[in-house]
């Protein structure tokens, strides 16, 4: 009895162990399965070889661990600023160079490319140092051009938000080539479109010297090409005769335009710089483009010529000026300017000025208070430039009316100076040989002296051929408007 006992004890123990084992066996398994789960194989082909997203984030819930790429992806697609931005000041400095430059090409492209992503992304104030890191850390070509992509993409939102000056800087860095298997490759017309709204948006700074080095590229890409005037516009007829349909109209009016703002930015930087002669002549060319054609509005060409009006009554006292001025003064459309607020005193000074008429002062005041700020600027003689013109000017009318003049006389007749200045700035014309005359400091008087009398009756040989070259000037001035009226109404036939 003790022995079949024993011997069922023995039994029970050893169901006991195996049934103990089953169950570290079934433990283990179920581990193991669980451990499949967490870390698949390529072998295993019921299981997924990437992380599904939720166990992404389980493993990698800070975007700093996980990899730069994937974060950044998922950060465009979610419009994660914060995490961006924490990538780009957190573990972007850490990597190499070339790993630098690959992660900022990686986020322009993906940031480009996403239709949510910008324009709303400008609007956070974390997008402008990560945007500062990528666009200056950038590999030598960024897939489908998105850098390129941005920066015009930026340029627009700081135009609307009226930061020219950024904007400027932001497309002159854009990469223009002339390879046309290039992600690169920019038509010359293009490029000189850039160039020319690189110089506008500086000159609404008033950055004359970056807009001045703007608009030189565009001039020269525009004689490296020989992009030109069309002869003819309108009616659908290139320079050679042959008839132009659909887009190559729309190319031949879009050439018309840029050049136009080309030449426009161009006279605005010689304005800016008060090169007021060069500029007048250069704003005057521009009234007179495509003058009888549906090109260009007419309001448009008749402003250009009030600012050539502008220029012309600034400019320096010189033939070539006077040329300039009669020029103007011929333009049938001169008229025209007094309906426009800003230019309603213009064409009563410039007929007075070409005749040697006086200048009154209410007609300076009105012309004055049209001014731009550079063209206000005191001089080193403590006069306005609009006032030291004026005052020479109306000079030399009055040695037309008299043969002498006490300066106290003289100051109140022009009326834009005290005696004193008005004696300064008659020994200044006298020594540089733009007034004939004689000062008498005793009387305070100045005596005009015609310059056949200066000379005893009879002028010297270089005055008469000063003389005679004034006179052909003039003649050469009446043959260019007659000639620019002739061209204009070829082109209107």
């Amino acid at each position: 009895m003790n022995a079949t006992c024993r011997e069922a004890a023995k039994f029970t123990s050893i169901a006991e162990g195996a049934r103990d084992f089953k169950d570290n066996t079934r433990s283990h398994r179920q581990a193991h399965e669980r451990t499949l789960t967490l870390h698949p194989t390529v072998n295993d082909a019921n299981i997924a070889p990437t992380l599904c997203p939720q166990q992404q984030e389980i493993k990698n819930p800070n975007p700093t661990t996980m990899d730069p790429t994937i974060a950044i992806t998922k950060a465009i697609a979610t419009s994660d600023y914060p995490a961006l931005h924490t990538l780009f000041t957190t573990t972007h400095p850490t990597l190499n160079p070339g790993e630098q430059r690959s992660l900022s090409a990686h986020f322009l492209f993906h940031a480009v490319s996403s239709p949510t992503f910008f324009p709303s992304a400008f609007h956070s104030p974390l997008l402008p140092p990560i945007l500062d890191v990528t666009l200056s850390n950038l590999p030598p070509v960024v897939e489908g051009g998105a850098d390129n992509t941005l920066r015009q993409r930026l340029f627009d939102f700081h135009v609307e938000r009226g930061d020219y000056a950024t904007a400027a800087r932001i497309l002159s860095g854009m990469k223009m080539e002339d390879n046309p298997n290039s992600v690169y490759y920019v038509t010359p017309l293009d490029r000189c479109d850039v160039f020319v709204k690189v110089a506008e948006c500086y000159l609404e700074e008033d950055l004359t010297v970056e807009a001045e080095g703007a608009v030189g590229k565009a001039g020269g890409v525009i004689e490296a090409h020989g992009i030109g005037f069309p002869r003819e516009v309108g009616g659908g007829v290139d320079d050679d005769g042959t008839k132009m349909e659909g887009e190559d109209v729309e190319q031949q009016q879009r050439t018309i335009t840029l050049l136009l703002r080309y030449k426009s930015t161009y006279a605005r930087i010689l304005d800016s710089n008060r090169k007021f002669l060069q500029a007048a002549m250069k704003y005057y060319d521009l009234s007179t483009a495509y003058l009888h054609t549906d090109a260009i509005d007419a309001e448009e060409l008749v402003i250009m010529l009030g600012k050539a009006v502008t220029c012309a009554i600034l400019s320096p006292n010189s033939a070539q000026r006077q040329r300039v001025l009669g020029m103007v003064y011929k333009d049938e459309r001169l008229s025209q300017l007094d309906s426009i607020p800003e230019f309603q005193s213009h064409s009563s000074i410039l007929t007075k000025m070409y005749l040697n008429r006086i200048v009154q002062k209410q007609e300076l005041e009105t012309f004055e208070s049209s001014l731009a700020e550079h063209q206000k600027a005191i001089m080193s003689d403590g006069l306005t430039i609009v006032e030291r013109g004026v005052l020479e000017h109306n000079m030399v009318a009055v040695s037309h009316l008299y043969t002498s003049i006490y300066f106290s006389q003289l100051s109140s007749l022009l009326g834009v100076v005290d005696a004193d200045k008005a004696e300064k700035v008659a020994a200044k014309m006298i020594s540089d040989g733009s007034l004939c005359g004689e000062i008498d400091e005793v009387e305070g008087l100045l005596r005009f002296v015609s310059r056949a009398g200066a000379a005893g009756g009879k002028m010297s040989s270089a005055e008469e051929e000063e003389s005679n070259l004034i006179r052909w000037d003039e003649t050469i001035t009446n043959f260019c408007v007659q000639l620019n009226k002739v061209t204009d109404a070829v082109k209107a036939v």
